[in-house]
């Protein structure tokens, strides 16, 4: 079944989606915050080669990574986050914050440790916590009310229909 790109949405989480919505890709990024750029450091997680290199493609052409080299002979390369790419660091905060309370695992079973690089403390997702531009205070999830933009229009592919 080909895939259909969201690319072109309105909705940039859709567009959020098109780039980053395949599992194998988050779980890269979320290795590569923790400290891997190589391919043998991602293979780690258990995924297959063919898919890795796939992601990493996609991933650099989406300059979320950069591949620089590290070794000439044989040529060896590996993958930086980009700014881009660490912007996603809440993201990723976010889905661990939500597994931990809403999917089932032991308590050992932890989200990776957040840290404030000024002061080495640990940060909770309350740190990345939205903000009223008027008000001036963080704002929780209870006081907080969804509304769509503009319609929802979804011009599906010929095929599709």
């Amino acid at each position: 079944m080909k895939k259909t790109s969201l690319a072109d949405m309105p909705c940039p989480i859709a567009r959020t989606l098109d780039v980053i919505g395949e599992w194998w890709t988050l779980l890269i990024v979320r290795d590569a915050l923790l400290g891997s750029r190589r391919f043998e450091e991602f293979r780690a997680t258990g995924i297959a080669d063919n898919i890795l290199s796939a992601r990493l493609k996609r991933l650099v052409e989406d300059e979320i990574l950069e591949r620089r080299p590290y070794q000439s002979h044989p040529e060896r390369f590996e993958y930086v986050l980009t700014a881009k790419g660490r912007g996603l660091l809440p993201v990723i905060a976010a889905l661990g914050s939500w597994g931990q309370k809403w999917t089932t695992g032991s308590a050992a079973d932890r989200a990776p440790r957040l840290s404030h690089t000024e002061c080495g403390h640990e940060l909770s997702l309350g740190s990345f916590s939205l903000t009223c531009a008027d008000c001036v205070r963080p704002v929780s999830g209870d006081e907080v009310r969804v509304e769509r933009r503009t319609p929802l229009t979804v011009a599906l592919p010929a095929e599709s229909r």
